[in-house]
């Protein structure tokens, strides 16, 4: 088998420019107070950067984001929502990365609402027929001091393959230090910066991410066959055989 590795001179010639990613951070801390997770933001975004992905990160909790499961819930009984100011920058963006902390051994608050708020947006479609978020990549960022890192991931990116965005290998990475009380991310004598664990995986999943976010946009987004809610809703069915009729 042959075995094919890109040199550090095509690594250096990757070209993001056109890429656009978000970075959602659903910390329980508003702005300007510091946020541990914004420290393993920064890491990956980064990197985005350096290749001319074009990157804008949002801290959900200094936004009026209502809670529910409607894309504008002024229309359900909120006075105030401020995701349909949101998510269009979201629908933007070909890559987003979703990024909070574990509390009691799981996601915040915060990444269930933006999760819930996303979902919002799952019975609109695209220019395709296919559901909305088709042709997009996501990944994860996990922070914490206690276990949980990939229970967390798996939730949340389940989550997001499931409303149609494309999930890549190792998409996901996360920092946790000693269990019970102790130092996070950020803390001085933490080791969570210089953790090997950590940086390879948050290199990898924002490697995995700028690939496939390059390739599905040069591909033109996720084929328009057999994934069409439009084209079944009008009876097509791309080659399922009904059982009735066998």
């Amino acid at each position: 088998m042959t075995q094919t590795t890109a040199t550090p001179e095509a690594l250096a010639q990757f070209d993001g420019t056109g890429l656009k990613a978000m970075f959602v951070n659903c910390t329980l801390k508003r702005s300007p107070e510091p946020s541990h997770t914004q420290g393993l933001v920064d890491a990956s975004a980064g990197i985005m950067r350096k290749h001319g992905v074009e990157v804008e990160t949002l801290r959900l909790l200094d936004h009026d984001v209502a809670t529910g499961v409607y894309p504008d819930m002024r229309e359900h009984g909120w006075e105030t929502d401020a995701w349909p100011e949101i998510y269009p920058r979201l629908l933007e963006a070909d890559i987003l990365v979703a990024a909070g902390p574990i509390w009691l051994g799981d996601n915040s608050s915060q990444m269930k609402v933006l999760i819930e708020r996303i979902y919002a947006l799952s019975g609109m479609l695209n220019d395709k027929g296919q559901y909305l978020f088709y042709g997009r990549v996501a990944g994860c960022l996990i922070t914490g001091n206690e276990d949980g890192i990939k229970h967390c991931a798996q939730n949340v990116l389940y989550s997001l393959q499931h409303v149609g965005y494309t999930i890549p290998p190792n998409a996901d990475a996360g920092w946790i230090g000693e269990a019970g009380p102790g130092p996070s991310y950020l803390d001085p004598g933490s080791g969570g910066p210089e953790n090997d664990f950590t940086n390879r995986n948050t290199t990898f999943m924002t490697w995995n991410l700028l690939h496939l976010a390059k390739m599905l946009k040069d591909a033109g987004g996720v084929p328009g066959y057999g994934n069409q809610r439009s084209a079944w809703n009008d009876g097509t069915r791309f080659d399922f055989q009904n059982p009735e009729y066998r």
